[in-house]
């Protein structure tokens, strides 16, 4: 009755993929969230659903496709705004945790176990519909009800990934965490982040990969509209707070954006 119901909210928001498994086959990484929630880890149970955000086609991108719309948090925040008082108003004497990103499991390892898509060379979860490019939610509970597991896949390591990224998936030299890095970047830091042509995340290994061949468009509205594919030291600044806050690039501030930003427009930093 409980997954049921979830997966009827779910679903009505346009999200397809979900599945529940028990937080005892799941990867702890952070406890103490479950603990704050009041869920024990050997009794509770979790609806793991993917998210997906793909639109292909926009000229001149200069960001990651997970930056362009809206920032996400954003959307779960809407969502789980909707689905949590519903929860509580049916099962009042039960406790309730509503994740993405900042997680207390695993999302990858815990989406793939419970049969929602394979696990890439780069850490991704690869869906049949969207490829990696989703985002995975979780509500965990105390509730008991059936749930999935099956031994986590991983893909079929055909290499294009590895081949299209700059550093070759080695985590540590990562474009995308690069992007993201405060103060002030090394030359070579800076020639390599010119190098991809990216100001913002990366996406060289998701689109290399051959489950990414004809994949599907999202049909959710958050992503549709409010997109911003190519950002300017102008736009950035140019952007009132509320605006700016509502980007998934506003985390780090705006001194990080626009100082990757400027590495294209005048070749440096500090010009």
């Amino acid at each position: 009755m409980f997954f049921e119901l979830v997966k009827e909210m779910l679903c009505a928001e346009g999200i397809e993929s979900i599945s529940a498994i028990s937080l005892k086959n799941c990867i702890i990484k952070k406890p103490y969230l479950l603990e704050k929630a009041g869920i024990d880890k050997g009794k509770g149970n979790a609806v793991i659903f993917t998210v997906p955000y793909y639109l292909p086609g926009e000229k001149d991108r200069n960001i990651s496709l997970y930056a362009v719309s809206k920032d996400y948090h954003l959307y779960f925040s809407e969502l789980f705004g909707k689905i949590l008082p519903k929860l509580k108003e049916q099962y009042p004497s039960n406790a309730f945790a509503l994740f993405s990103d900042h997680s207390p499991i695993d999302e990858v390892h815990a989406a793939s176990a419970a049969g929602l898509g394979i696990i890439g060379k780069n850490h991704l979860l690869i869906t049949e519909k969207y490829s990696s490019f989703v985002f995975i939610g979780s509500i965990m509970t105390d509730v008991c009800f059936d749930t999935f597991f099956s031994p986590p896949k991983e893909c079929e390591n055909c290499g294009r990934c590895y081949a299209s990224c700059p550093c070759h998936l080695d985590t540590s030299k990562c474009i995308s965490a690069l992007s993201q890095k405060k103060g002030e970047l090394s030359e070579e830091e800076k020639n390599v982040l010119i190098s991809s042509g990216t100001a913002w995340g990366c996406d060289a290994c998701q689109l290399a990969c051959p489950h990414s061949e004809g994949i599907s468009e999202t049909k959710i509205p958050f992503f549709l509209h409010n997109r911003i594919p190519h950002l300017t030291s102008d736009l950035i600044k140019g952007m009132n707070e509320d605006d700016f806050s509502a980007r998934a690039y506003s985390w780090r501030g705006r001194n990080t954006i626009l100082r990757n930003l400027k590495l294209f427009e005048n070749g440096d930093e500090n010009e």
